[in-house]
Parts: C-alpha cells; structure tokens; sequence
C-alpha cells in the first residue's frame, strides 16, 4: 500500500483527467493520475470546440498543440443528405461567440500531449494502470489497482472519476441511465481521398443529414479525414452484412456523401460503437466527483464530448481546490459543480434530441435574423456554456419555434429524402451571425 497522501486521485488520462489533474498540479496539490491504456492510443471524438481553446491557454498547453500540426476549424458545415441545401457556421461571425477557432485533431496525439502535459505541471500519471475499486473511508478515499503482476492500494483526499465511457464509479453504483430514444451506433474510419473544401473552409467539420441517420466527415490532416456513420442500433442488427458493407451502401444511397467519398480510400480497417447516449443520475458523492464522459455521453452531433470533459475537470479542480484550502469535504461545493455540469449537457442534450426532428431541421437549415435567435444556437454550439439571460431567452425561444413549426409552419418544411429534385438543390447558407438565405 502507497503511503502518500495524495491530495487527489484520477481514474482516467482523457481530456478530462489529464485537464484535472493539470489545474491541480498547477495549483501545487499532490495528484496520482491512473490510465489503463498506454499512450498513444485510438480514439474518437476528434471535432473539438471553439471555447476549448481558452481552456488549453489557462493550462498552459496551447503552444504544444498549436507546434502539433492539428488542423484548424474555423467553422461547422450542415448538409442534406439529398444535396439540396447545405449551411455553414462560421464561428467569428456570431454575435454572441467570444472565440472563433478550435483544432480538428488526432486523438492519439492530442491526448498524449495533454497527458505528457499534466505530468510537466507535476501529476504522477501513470501508464496501464486499471482501478478495480474504491472507497470511502470519511476523511479520504482509497483505490485498489492493478499494472500487470503488480496491484496496490492509493489513498487520497477526493477522487475524481474521469474513466470515459468505462463510466467506473458509475456503474459500480448503478447510476447510468441509457436515453430511451438515443440507442444508436456508428461506423467509423479514416479515409483519404475524400472530397473536402480549399482555404480556410478545408477544416471544416461537415455534418451530413439523411432521413434517419448521419455522417460525420472531420478533416485532420490535408489528405486524411474521419468519416462516421451514426444510426440507429436495430437498424444495423436487422441488415445482417459486415459493418464496411453497412456504411458502404448507407453512403452510396446520399447524394451528398456520394459526391464527397467517390475516390475516397479507407486507410484503417472500419470500426463500430455503440450506447452513444446516457448520464448518470447523480455526478457527485462523498469526497468524489465525475467529469466528461463519467458524467454522461451525448450522441456526438456538435462535437461537445472534449469540451464537456476539459469544461467539467477545470470547474471540478478548482472545487477540489478550494476544499483542500479550506480543509472540509467540499460538499456544498460539489453540489454546485453538479447543478452546473448538468445545466451544461442539458444544453447539448436538447440539441441533440431535436435534431433528429424534421422541425429542426426546418428552422436550424433556413435561418432568419429575427431577434438574433439563431445566433444564440450558434454561440452554444462553439461552447458558450455561461452567456447568461441574453442566450438563455433566445434558447428557449428557438425552441418554443421549433414545437411550433411542427403544428403550423413558419419556414418551408424540407423534404429529406432522395426522392426530392435534384432541381431543388441550393447555393449554401453562409453564416455565423446566421445571414438569411
């Protein structure tokens, strides 16, 4: 058994781990950081946010990623899947968004930079370490874990559950909750030669709507792109084919997505997920809180799982933090950090289950300037987590449109089928401040 008291232990060496155990490092507290998996390793998740890069500036790491070579994203793309009308999101011009850029990324790499990063500010973060239980013991809490032949117990004052989807505390408890209407799955992979834009827009996330189902295309490099299929989880169980023979006819059956993969080369053999969206009940225990995806994970639309991870270990190492100075349990503190953190995925949560309505579609394809309302959904959508009344209003209001919209129209409803005429097919919506069409 480890002797030292750490001030805080981490399960997890994700964004939101290496995020923690960075603020805390830097704030001169003593920190075990344990990560299963040896880095560099796979991931998804690779479209991060605008507001994810003031987070990197307060950590200190932005100039590691900015020497890293990522790609830069200055906006987001929408299309049908039929062709016929596509939008584009350009961060800098809205109205409420304070930043303007973000980073297309390789997970393998950029994660391992954060890591290496946490461990220059001082974290102990350790390499192949798997948690196989905690406890509480009143004045601190305890691990057991295990690296090969090797186990050992680790006590620390808070522990801070960033293990990712593995969700450990949570499952252990039975806290995590699977959203009735979200069970889906993606296929997923890198391709080059894939159809992208030139000049500024060459980062551009391009999210592409058909029926019931979407793609992701991510540019990270100039030749390589992430391509996923996200769709529902009994749609693919009832086509009985290999998941590269799914994702092959699903794209061949887009105009849209016709257009972008016909040269395109897959360079990694395709892979599948599934349980895309849940949350845990409760975020929070005695001397212990959850961040990123041990929190909840949201069908990844608007690319917000990175930015919730690092928004929630930033806010959840300053609790700690403060509880540590003030030398109580933080409890009072950790039920903020819970109401915040949910506030926050709520935000997500609700874009996420509108956005496989036709209604919102209908409103959030053909945008008006009325209000500013759609530069509200703008601002959220580059991570604006804390715009106060002047976003939460607009919010509200757009979506109070998008319920009315489903019983009378007031924009044209879209067909999204491919049925619908090529002749219909339009010149992109340009926008950021949302310019009306």
């Amino acid at each position: 058994m480890s002797q030292t008291l750490y001030d805080a232990l981490i399960i997890g060496g994700g964004p939101g781990g290496s995020t923690t155990a960075t603020f805390l490092a830097r704030a001169g507290k003593r920190v075990l950081l344990l990560e299963k998996d040896t880095f560099p390793r796979f991931h998804i998740g690779e479209s991060l946010l605008p507001y994810n890069y003031r987070i990197f500036e307060e950590m200190g790491v932005l100039p590691a990623l900015e020497s890293g070579g990522f790609m830069n994203k200055f906006g987001a793309q929408f299309h049908l899947g039929n062709g016929t009308r596509s939008l584009k999101l350009v961060f800098r011009n809205g109205r409420f968004t304070r930043e303007s850029k973000a980073f297309q990324v390789e997970r393998s790499r950029f994660d391992h930079i954060l890591l290496q990063h946490a461990r220059s500010c001082g974290a102990d973060a350790r390499e192949g370490w798997t948690v196989t239980s905690t406890a509480n013991h009143g004045t601190h809490v305890s691990l057991q874990a295990r690296c090969g032949n090797e186990t050992a117990q680790f006590n620390g004052r808070f522990l801070i559950d960033a293990s990712g989807r593995v969700n450990f505390t949570g499952n252990q408890e039975g806290l995590r909750t699977i959203h009735p209407h979200l069970r889906k799955l993606a296929i997923f992979g890198h391709f080059e030669g894939v159809k992208t834009d030139e000049g500024e827009k060459a980062g551009d996330i391009h999210i592409v709507r058909l029926e019931n189902k979407w793609f992701w295309l991510i540019p990270l490099s100039p030749s390589r792109v992430s391509v996923g299929c996200v769709m529902d989880q009994s749609e693919f169980m009832q086509a009985k084919a290999s998941p590269a023979d799914v994702f092959e006819s699903i794209w061949r059956s887009s105009t849209e997505m016709r257009e972008r993969m016909r040269d395109a080369r897959a360079v990694m053999p395709l892979q599948t997920t599934t349980d895309f969206s849940y949350y845990n009940r409760r975020l929070i225990g005695p001397r212990l809180l959850r961040v990123g995806d041990a929190a909840g994970f949201m069908d990844p639309i608007f690319s917000a799982g990175v930015y919730l991870a690092m928004y929630s270990g930033r806010l959840a190492a300053n609790l700690v933090n403060e509880a540590l100075t003030a030398g109580d349990d933080g409890a009072a503190r950790f039920r903020v950090y819970e109401k915040r953190l949910f506030r926050a995925m709520e935000y997500y949560w609700e874009m996420v289950e509108h956005f496989y309505t036709n209604p919102f579609m209908d409103l959030f394809m053909q945008p008006r300037r009325k209000f500013s309302l759609p530069d509200a959904i703008v601002a959220i959508l580059a991570g604006e987590l804390e715009g106060g009344w002047r976003l939460s209003w607009r919010r509200r209001a757009f979506f109070w449109l998008v319920r009315l919209q489903g019983r009378r129209p007031l924009v044209p409803r879209l067909d999204l089928s491919e049925s619908a005429a090529a002749a219909q097919r339009q010149a992109p919506v340009e926008v950021g401040s949302y310019a009306s069409p």
